[in-house]
């Protein structure tokens, strides 16, 4: 009886380990979306009011688009030298992506954008 009590707690132990492991276990996904991301240097004569409405012009473009699943523009880490802000769009797929650049609402906010960025650098990342 006392073997079997004491396999019953080896198992038992074991078991509750097992468990631990998979609930502590990291997990990500490979999402089919596309991120577009861009990192910028504005021009010495950009003012913070040009910029602030550059990130949020951003905002009002990817509600005007369809396809535009997120939209980041609180850059936290930006390196580069001179590049201090950054945005990102996730796209839903490919379509939209390729619709983008087109897009009227796109088009206008480019406008704004060339007249205070000097330099930015961008990266298209899927899965």
């Amino acid at each position: 009886m006392r073997t079997r009590n004491l396999i019953l707690s080896v198992c038992a132990a074991g078991a509750l380990f097992l468990a631990g492991t998979l609930v502590g276990a990291n997990r990500f996904t490979k999402p089919s979306t596309i991120l577009h991301v861009v990192t910028i240097k504005w021009k010495a004569e950009a003012t913070d009011a040009q910029k602030t409405e550059v990130l949020k012009g951003v905002e009002k473009m990817a509600g005007e688009i369809p396809g535009v699943k997120s939209v980041w523009t609180k850059g936290i880490k930006v390196q580069g030298q001179g590049y201090t802000s950054a945005f990102v769009m996730e796209f839903e797929n490919a379509a939209a992506f390729a619709a983008y650049a087109d897009n009227p609402a796109h088009q206008e906010w480019n406008k704004m954008y060339q007249a205070v960025h000097e330099q930015s650098t961008t990266h298209d990342i899927t899965n």
